[in-house]
């Protein structure tokens, strides 16, 4: 287990007031693990803009009467095989599919295809989940 350390923070009562409710809100048992949170999450946003190795999740929704639509977010799929782990493939109605396609790699390269995704005809709405590869954090 990593060995912890303890500091103090300053900061003025009403943000505090603020922060606690935040904590209430989400369900932390503690500040502290509230802030090991806000700290991971600088970590990892900074790791996608130096484009380190990530990991990440690109989900989409498309209407699948779209002509060929399926055809080219396969085929998109296949130009970007090295970053793509698995995908899920999931019939909301009968006009809309979600998809969800997970991803391990050069932060860039998956902006690369997000972008590629999101802009094709079709596509009504993508999103990107940025995390980590988990190497380096606690």
């Amino acid at each position: 287990m990593p060995r912890l350390i303890r500091f103090g923070v300053s900061i003025e009562e009403a943000l505090a007031a603020r922060f606690d409710g935040l904590l209430r809100a989400e369900g932390y048992g503690s500040r502290s693990e509230a802030i090991r949170d806000l700290i991971r999450k600088a970590l990892v946003e900074k790791e996608w803009a130096r484009g380190g190795r990530i990991a990440g999740g690109i989900g989409f929704v498309y209407d699948h009467h779209k002509r060929h639509i399926t055809d080219r977010l396969t085929d998109l799929q296949h130009r970007f095989h090295q970053l793509v782990i698995s995908t899920q493939h999931v019939h909301l109605d009968h006009d809309n599919c979600l998809e969800m396609v997970t991803v391990k790699g050069e932060a860039r390269r998956i902006e690369t295809l997000f972008n590629a995704i999101k802009s094709t005809k079709g596509v009504k709405h993508a999103g990107i989940v940025r995390t980590t590869t988990g190497h380096g954090m606690s």
